[in-house]
């Protein structure tokens, strides 16, 4: 019974990474793994399995490991570590440390959500180590994997925009296999069919923008565009009925992005969060002015 409920834990931190919580889900997220790329898959099960124990063990509330919300950070750090480092016997205990800490940083922010209202971290936790990793391979003078050759990319007609709508859902996961991202989209369908479907065209917009201004760039085509705007419409469409919310987050999440890389930052999901932050304090401000009135408490499977 207890290994049934880890193992169940587990696939719902990986469905998590969506914002759902059903473990069939995320099976379906495990399957993409599996067809897109499967060296990434072990660290990607290590982290998400070590952000869960680190919660039992600091005994935080079980309702909240059990639907997988102590998992999908150390999941996204796994499959981040796995693609930018190359095996050594520091990777694994790196992705534990780093998957461990994302869930201490998780949980006081949870706190604070559900007694004081603050926004969701979302993968906040995931997005700071992310930009950690330089200076920890930097330190530890850890080796990078080698640059993989370009892959072949179809950049104009409909064969383009299938592909590249479909790389932009698998991004999520870091993977640019087509067939990862149609994986992602029925499973997806099955498990929350408006949330696939605003997936579905926020991954499509910047692709068909793109391929309007043709040739489409590199970037579009990967699908390194529609991932932070998939993540920020299936994330307000949990909270908002009406279309505004997500469609304006989708919009600043494209907005967002080219400024990390001006940075010098990783975009990783950052844009993805600052979108869906602004549009909840927005509409908090707006609520607040016309009716004076709190606002409405975010899903607790946000966090």
């Amino acid at each position: 019974m207890v290994l049934a409920s880890g193992f169940r834990a587990l696939l719902c931190a990986f469905a998590q990474i969506f914002l759902q919580q059903r473990p069939g889900f995320g099976l379906a997220v495990l399957l993409a793994l599996l067809v897109g790329a499967p060296n990434l898959l072990g660290d990607a099960l290590l982290g998400a399995l070590a952000g869960n124990l680190v919660a039992q063990r600091r005994g935080y509330a079980q309702a909240d490991i059990d639907i997988g919300l102590y998992g999908y950070n150390g999941a996204l750090i796994g499959l981040l570590l796995s693609l930018k480092l190359a095996w050594t016997p520091l990777l694994p205990l790196l992705v534990v440390t780093l998957a461990g800490a994302s869930c201490l940083m998780l949980k006081p922010w949870m706190q604070a959500l559900r007694e004081r209202r603050w926004l969701p971290a979302y993968t906040l936790p995931f997005v700071l180590c992310g930009w950690a990793l330089p200076g920890l391979v930097s330190l530890l003078q850890l080796p990078l994997v080698p640059a993989a050759p370009p892959v072949a990319l179809v950049d104009s007609g409909w064969q383009a925009f299938v592909e590249a709508t479909l790389r932009g859902l698998g991004q999520v996961i870091f993977l640019d296999h087509p067939l990862a991202g149609l994986c992602l989209l029925v499973g997806l369908f099955l498990n929350a069919p408006r949330a696939a479907t605003w997936a579905l065209a926020a991954a499509a917009l910047p692709v068909a923008l793109a391929l309007l201004n043709a040739p489409a760039s590199p970037v579009v085509l990967q699908g390194l565009l529609g991932y932070s705007p998939v993540l920020a419409v299936v994330a307000l469409t949990q909270l908002y009925r009406r279309p505004w919310a997500p469609l304006a987050a989708l919009l600043l999440s494209l907005v967002l992005q080219p400024g990390f890389s001006a940075l010098g930052l990783a975009p990783l999901t950052m844009p993805f969060i600052l979108a869906c932050w602004l549009v909840l304090a927005s509409d908090r401000l707006l609520r607040r002015a016309a009716t004076g009135c709190a606002p409405l408490p975010e899903s607790r499977r946000i966090p």
